[in-house]
């Protein structure tokens, strides 16, 4: 992983609500083990018709999408089952950022733990940000995880809530594991100070 910086991008929306995992990667998929791989399968049976040629409307095809890394969903992105691949494939693609009105609570942990932020914004605020991208696919936004917002394209800032653990290890770079191998020092001096244990 790493450090999760302060960036400005352009916007990909695709604003379904209940946008599930074995939609944005379908399970046929899941065999694959090279993350890097998975950004051409992202959403595979939406982006590609029957024959495997792109389908010329579907939002990550069009040229405007190119070098995106926000994506903008509807409501409860990433339901449905509990596979990492999906935030794998999101962040392979180029996503750094999801915005919802709200996230399924395994994919929203699968993507912390894959430097993927996901920002939940109120539904008035999702609607005007989708609005303007909408209106502009060149428009950019914001995020700034250290300050915990996101500035619209026509200025607005908006805040949006996250876990201060998850914050912390998002700007540091480091899943939950690396978390614990920070402290291995300090591990160890207090299992050194501890009482001895015979089984």
């Amino acid at each position: 992983m790493h450090p999760f910086e302060r960036f400005s991008s352009h916007v990909v929306a695709i604003p379904n609500d209940d946008i599930d995992t074995d939609q944005i990667i379908p399970a046929r998929y899941l065999k694959i083990t090279d993350r890097a791989n998975l950004g051409a399968a992202l959403f595979a049976d939406w982006r590609y018709d029957a024959v495997g040629d792109p389908v010329p409307d579907f939002p990550l095809n069009r040229p405007e999408a190119a070098g995106a890394r926000v994506l903008i969903a509807g409501r409860n992105f990433g339901c449905g089952s509990s596979r990492e691949h999906a935030p794998w494939a999101l962040v392979a693609w180029g996503f750094r950022a999801v915005i919802s009105t709200a996230f399924a609570d395994i994919f929203r942990n699968n993507a912390i733990g894959n430097s993927l932020l996901p920002i939940v914004l109120e539904p008035a605020a999702h609607a005007r940000l989708l609005a303007q991208v909408t209106a502009d696919p060149s428009a950019e936004v914001t995020v700034d995880l250290a300050a915990q917002s996101i500035t619209f394209p026509n200025g607005e800032v908006q805040e949006f809530p996250i876990d201060r653990f998850d914050r912390y290890c998002l700007l540091q770079g480091v899943d939950r594991l690396g978390f614990l191998l920070e402290l291995e020092a300090e591990i160890a001096g207090f299992e050194g100070n501890g009482p001895s244990l015979n089984y």
